[in-house]
Formats: C-alpha cells, sequence, structure tokens
C-alpha cells in the first residue's frame, strides 16, 4: 500500500521548505513522489526539491480542487503504476481547499492501494489573522481539515504572538496536533510525534464541517443546514456562506522572461508588488530570473516582505503573481516585459 500524505497551506506559508524538511528527517530512505499544483501558468518550486533527488509531477493552471481533478486522478494513479512508491507527497495549490483534496485523493481509491496518512496544513503565523479575516472561507478549510497543523516563521514573531496564533488555530480545530517550535530546532522525533495519525479527523468524508459555525453536517444534511440571516442555532452572528471555488475568488498571472535584472530593478519591483497596490491585491509571487551579471536569483514575497536568494541557472526567467484584482498590463510593464 502507498501511504499519500497531503501538505497543504496558503499561499506563501512555507509548503516547499517543510516537504524538504520532511524528505531529510523523516521520511529519508523511503521512495517518494511528489505531485505539485500550482495555482499559476508558471511553475517555480519543482527545481527546489528535484535536488532532493525526488520524482516530481507538476500541474499548472488550477487547483485539485476544481479544474484539475481529473488530471490530478490521473497523475496520481500514473505515479504509482510507474514508479511504485512508498508514499505520495501532494503539494496542493496555496488557494485549494484542504476538504476538496481530500475527497479528491478518496476517490482515487477506488482504483489504487493507498491510503491517507497524514492532512498537514501549514500555516504563517506572522499572516494568520490577516488571512482568516480576509480569506476565511479557505483558509478556515485548510485548519479545520488537518491532522496536523504547522506554524512557520515562529523564529520571527514574540511569544505572545505565536500564543495568540496558536489559540486562533485551535478555535477553528480543537484536534489537530499543532507545532509551534521553531522548525531549525525541531527533531525528527518531535516532528513524527505531532504527525502521528491519532489525532485524525474520523468520518471526514462522511460528515461536512462547516467553517463558519465549525458543526459537523453530514452531506444530505447539507442543504438543511442553513443558516438564516445572521444566524446558524449555534449563537454565532454571521452571514449565510457560499461554497467558492479559488477560480472564483484568485486569479494568477504567468510569464517567462529572458530580461536580465540589475539588483536596483529587481529591489524596486519586489517593494512595489510588497509596498503598493496599483498591481491589484498581491498575495504571493514567486520567480526565477537571471542578473545582468549572469548570476541567477529566485524570490518569493507575501504581502509586505519578500526574501531573495541565489539560485542555480535555469533554461529561462520565470514569474508567477497570484493575487485578487490582477492589473496584467501594469504587471507586464513592470517586469519589463
Amino acid at each position: 500500500m502507498t501511504k499519500v500524505d497531503i501538505i497543504s497551506g496558503f499561499l506563501g506559508a512555507g509548503k516547499t521548505t517543510f516537504i524538504k524538511l520532511l524528505i531529510e528527517n523523516v521520511f529519508a530512505g523511503e521512495k517518494l513522489v511528489l505531485i505539485e499544483n500550482e495555482f499559476g501558468e508558471i511553475g517555480i518550486d519543482g527545481g527546489f526539491l528535484k535536488d532532493a533527488g525526488i520524482e516530481i509531477t507538476e500541474m499548472n493552471s488550477g487547483c485539485i480542487c476544481c479544474t484539475l481533478v481529473g488530471d490530478f486522478s490521473k497523475a496520481l494513479r500514473k505515479v504509482i503504476e510507474e514508479y511504485h512508491p512508498d508514499r505520495v507527497l501532494i503539494e496542493p495549490s496555496g488557494v485549494g481547499k484542504l476538504s476538496d483534496v481530500s475527497k479528491a485523493i478518496e476517490h482515487v481509491k477506488k482504483e489504487a492501494d493507498i491510503e491517507i496518512e497524514g492532512r498537514i496544513t501549514i500555516v504563517d503565523g506572522k499572516k494568520a489573522k490577516l488571512y482568516l479575516k480576509n480569506f476565511g472561507e479557505f483558509f478556515k478549510d485548510q485548519v479545520a481539515y488537518a491532522n496536523t497543523i504547522v506554524v512557520s516563521r515562529t523564529q520571527m514573531m514574540e511569544d505572545h504572538s505565536i500564543e495568540e496564533c496558536v489559540k486562533m488555530l485551535r478555535e477553528e480545530n480543537k484536534e489537530a496536533s499543532i507545532i509551534s517550535t521553531s522548525w531549525d530546532k525541531l527533531s525528527k522525533e518531535a516532528i513524527e510525534h505531532a504527525l502521528s495519525p491519532d489525532t485524525q479527523l474520523e468520518g471526514i468524508f462522511e460528515e461536512e464541517k462547516c467553517p463558519v459555525c465549525g458543526h459537523y453536517h453530514h452531506h444530505h444534511e447539507h442543504e438543511e443546514h442553513h443558516h438564516e440571516e445572521g444566524a446558524c442555532g449555534c449563537d454565532h452572528e454571521h452571514h449565510h456562506h457560499h461554497h467558492h471555488h479559488a477560480d472564483e475568488i484568485f486569479t494568477s498571472w504567468g510569464q517567462e522572461t529572458a530580461h536580465k535584472y540589475t539588483e536596483e530593478e529587481l529591489d524596486f519591483l519586489l517593494k512595489a508588488l510588497s509596498e503598493t497596490e496599483g498591481y491589484g491585491t498581491i498575495l504571493r509571487a514567486k520567480g526565477i530570473v537571471e542578473m545582468e551579471n549572469g548570476a541567477w536569483k529566485q524570490f518569493d514575497l507575501v504581502p509586505q516582505e519578500y526574501e531573495v536568494r541565489e539560485s542555480a541557472a535555469d533554461y529561462t526567467g520565470r514569474l508567477c503573481v497570484i493575487g485578487t484584482d490582477l492589473k496584467e498590463d501594469e504587471l507586464t510593464k513592470l517586469f519589463h516585459l
């Protein structure tokens, strides 16, 4: 039987970095395959993990839970048949709902000998409150359906902020293990203990957890589970909610480029994306580009901050921006395309 782990998380939370941590420390020695699903036209992170000796099946332009369910099922069956892995790691789009991704895997179980072992959600501790407020439907789903929640960037947070973040997450999921220790201090044993299936939600596919009121409802009760205007029978006040797909809310812009950037150009455009609203609401931007001096750099950006690191040369420069109300013409000018 092939074990399947889903590593979910909102845009820029650190999913790829945590997967690398799992590969090096927890799953070392296992035959692994990664299915990576980018919400965007250009894949960026695949090369980052290929260096770890892992087979990668990459799918772009959509997310597993909506436009690519068919392709995803085909890809999962293909890797099992061709590689016979011990374990498949699935990295969904940052705007994919964990509940929908899990159900897509359940459909594949009818035709393949697989078992979901982990539903892991990575949460950026510094951005959790912002994302909960502005993108609650997607963020809450990823948290509510996880059996392990991993808080990233705690090494950059004050103790009281970490405690507040964990408390907020616990309100959305009372059962999951929550890893709040800085990743550089985590031992293999600590990670394995947190990933133990003991806390796995039972009956996740027979019942649906309402991300608004936190109650579980059977599928056939779903239509009867109406929240009257401002109420849901659980003493919570909130608006009627509607199940959205990622491509109804978020858009992506991706381009390849042969432009060679100066340090000043790259710094300017990253500051513009992270600090202004002239290009739409930017939730994530990443890319790999050649510099004027012949070096290559890879960048990662989330609201109000970004990082740039050295990179190996790629076949060409690649860019991807994800957000809402993107102004594509302005992005094209910004990146000198």
